[in-house]
C-alpha cells in the first residue's frame, strides 16, 4: 500500500500535486466498490484544506467510520484540525433532510454507500459555490458519474444539463409544491443563465 504523505494541511488552497498524492494513496486501501474513486477524492480535497464539507462530511461519527472501513479498510485518518466553516442558518437543516429524502427515493439500489452519499451531497448543497467543488470533488463531470451511478433514474431527468444544485432545488419544487420557483417554465426565466452553463 503507497503510504500517505505528511500532511501540511492548509485552509487557503489546495496542492494540485499533493492532493493527488493523498489520492492514490487512499486508492492504494480501495476495496473496488463503487464510489471508492469519488469518496477518495472528497478525502484528498478535504485532508488537503480543500472543499466545503465539514470534517464527517455531514455523517454521524459512526457513519462516517463505517464508511471509511467499507471503502478504504486498513486506512487510519490522520488527525485533522477543527473545520473553520461558517455555521450553517439552522433553517437549513429541513431542507438538507428533504434533499435527503430525494436523493434516497432515486437511489440505485447497487450499493450500501448510496445512503451515506445522498447525506453527503444533500451537506455539501448547504454551502455557496458549485456543488461538485463544495462536495471536494475535482470536476464537475466527476458529480455527473457519481449521480449517475447513485441516481440515476434522478440523473437522467438533468437532460438540459443544469447545475446541480439548482436541479435537486428545482426537483423538489416539482416534487414537493414548497420552494418557490421564480418563473413558469426554464425558457423565460431571466436567470436561465445561472442555473444552466458551465461550472468550470
Amino acid at each position: 500500500m503507497m503510504p500517505l504523505p505528511q500532511l501540511k494541511l492548509s485552509p487557503f488552497a489546495i496542492t494540485t500535486d499533493l492532493r493527488r498524492q493523498i489520492y492514490d494513496g487512499l486508492m492504494g486501501y480501495s476495496r473496488g466498490l463503487p464510489n471508492d474513486e469519488a469518496l477518495a477524492q472528497m478525502l484528498a480535497t478535504q485532508m488537503n484544506g480543500g472543499g466545503a464539507l465539514p470534517v464527517d462530511f455531514g455523517l454521524t461519527s459512526g457513519e462516517f467510520a463505517a464508511l471509511l472501513a467499507r471503502h478504504f479498510p486498513g486506512f487510519v485518518m490522520p488527525n485533522r484540525p477543527p473545520r473553520l466553516l461558517p455555521p450553517w442558518d439552522p433553517r437549513l437543516a429541513e431542507e438538507r433532510e428533504e434533499l435527503v429524502k430525494l436523493l434516497q427515493i432515486y437511489r440505485a439500489d447497487q450499493d450500501e454507500s448510496e445512503v451515506w452519499i445522498s447525506v453527503i451531497i444533500a451537506t455539501g448543497c448547504m454551502s455557496n459555490d458549485h456543488l461538485w467543488e463544495d462536495l471536494g470533488l475535482w470536476s464537475r463531470r466527476d458529480l455527473s458519474a457519481l449521480m449517475a451511478l447513485n441516481f440515476p433514474a434522478l440523473a437522467l431527468k438533468n437532460d438540459r444539463d443544469m447545475k446541480w444544485k439548482k436541479f435537486l432545488y428545482k426537483q423538489l419544487c416539482l416534487q414537493e409544491g414548497v420552494y418557490l420557483c421564480r418563473a413558469p417554465s426554464c425558457a423565460v426565466c431571466r436567470d436561465y443563465t445561472v442555473c444552466f452553463g458551465p461550472e468550470e
